[in-house]
């Protein structure tokens, strides 16, 4: 890939895609165009983990913990419309300014270690999600089921290679619409109780088992991964090659209004089917017994609403696996390049984070226990992706005058306090101090 110039951009530098014929795209045409990465990078937080997380959720302390869910969506928002920013104005991803910015090569290296096991983390949650759909779906082995997964998101990921990120947008963005239809139909066939999921928005815990699972909630929705992957999505859609020559009306401050849209709409999906995981479980699968898995869960719903529910809910968890599985990888692969400047083939990329899910599943590990503590992994992965782009966006010399507002930097400061102080509760109370 070409070295980016890191200078931000003007408020007219910013590029705008041609029509196949050559003419610029009508306005309405061109508003659409611009949507996109934030629909990709969405798709993290619709991947098995969250589907485990707020399945558990729902199932064990029923409506506790939907302000949980509430409020890390809209601690989302503000961080991936931070990292599309970085994207969009400096041309670079959040890995590549972390690693020109590092002094010590091993302080780098250590740095992006950290982000390795983040994203081995998502692929264990990814794939361990799609390998238990098919086995729901079709009685496919969990080890074998992995490597199908793995091998459909890796096909994902050379459409990317080969055919730009739009053609990836549209692979994600299909597989996004089966993720929603499959979470969200149970709840409209059999509606939860409006004054339960009200009395659900009070900011509360019960105990040591709600702080994990409320810890391992916000890992699934705020994915270190997901950060990163939404700098370089954005900058790889609107690079200056793809810019139709002689046209450049679309400036910068405009591809910032149409990114707000576009993680607008994206959370707004994201945070609309996480609740209504949530409350599905909640509703129809409190205090049954079994239900705290994802099979049992697939039992369950199969058993209380029928097969058409149970079966669209397993259908929506094999999209979400092969969907998030193939943005994992592409983070993956950004963090390695950006942090180390060294780029491997795809292949050995993709196995490197697949091997250690297709072991879990082959010793024959808890699929459900496995990805939700993949999800508190990935929660204590959070601040040393959010601190440094909250840090970096507040800085003129990296943004310029895109820079933060004042408020914008407070709220992001606000939600890195709060996730490193939940999860210094979270081990306070695992390491036997409550």
């Amino acid at each position: 890939m070409p070295k980016r110039d890191a200078a931000p951009r003007t408020a007219d530098a910013a590029p705008r895609a041609a029509a196949p014929n050559g003419r610029p795209p009508r306005p309405a045409r061109r508003a659409a165009w611009l949507l996109g990465p934030a629909l990709v990078a969405g798709v993290a937080y619709l991947d098995p983990g969250n589907v485990a997380s707020n399945m558990t959720a729902g199932a064990r302390f029923g409506y506790l913990l939907v302000w949980v869910v509430v409020l890390g969506n809209a601690m989302a928002w503000l961080i991936q419309y931070l990292s599309a920013k970085l994207g969009i104005v400096t041309g670079r991803s959040l890995a590549e300014t972390l690693g020109d910015r590092f002094r010590s090569r091993w302080s780098r290296r250590a740095y992006w270690l950290q982000a390795e096991l983040v994203a081995m983390a998502t692929d264990v949650a990814e794939v361990i999600g799609g390998a238990v759909a098919l086995w729901l779906l079709f009685g496919v082995p969990l080890p074998i089921g992995g490597l199908v997964t793995g091998a459909v998101s890796t096909a994902a990921l050379l459409v990317q290679q080969r055919r730009g990120a739009r053609s990836f947008e549209f692979v994600v963005i299909g597989l996004l619409a089966i993720i929603a239809l499959g979470f969200t139909y149970g709840v409209f066939v059999a509606p939860p109780d409006a004054g339960s999921v009200a009395a659900g928005l009070l900011p509360r815990f019960e105990g040591t088992e709600s702080v994990l699972l409320a810890a391992s909630i916000l890992g699934a929705t705020i994915m270190p991964h997901a950060i990163y992957a939404h700098s370089a999505l954005a900058r790889d859609r609107f690079t200056a090659d793809t810019a139709h020559p002689g046209d450049r009306a679309i400036g910068t401050r405009r591809l910032l209004r149409a990114t707000r849209w576009d993680v607008t709409i994206a959370l707004v999906i994201a945070g609309t089917v996480n609740l209504c995981i949530l409350l599905l479980a909640a509703a129809h699968l409190a205090g049954v017994a079994g239900t705290d898995s994802l099979d049992g869960a697939y039992a369950a719903l199969h058993t209380g609403l029928g097969a058409a529910v149970a079966t669209l809910f397993a259908v929506g968890l094999l999209a979400s696996g092969l969907a998030s599985t193939a943005v994992g990888a592409y983070a993956g692969a950004e963090i390695m390049q950006g942090m180390l400047r060294v780029r491997i083939p795809l292949l050995a990329r993709r196995l490197v984070t697949l091997v250690p899910a297709i072991a879990l599943l082959a010793a024959g590990i808890d699929p459900t226990w496995a990805l939700i503590l993949s999800q508190v992994v990935l929660s204590f992965g959070i601040p040393f992706a959010l601190i440094p782009l909250v840090a970096l966006t507040a800085r003129g010399d990296v943004l310029g005058g895109f820079r933060n507002r004042w408020w914008t930097t407070a709220a992001g400061i606000v939600a890195s306090a709060f996730l490193v102080a939940l999860n210094g509760v979270l081990l306070w109370l695992v390491l036997g101090g409550g």
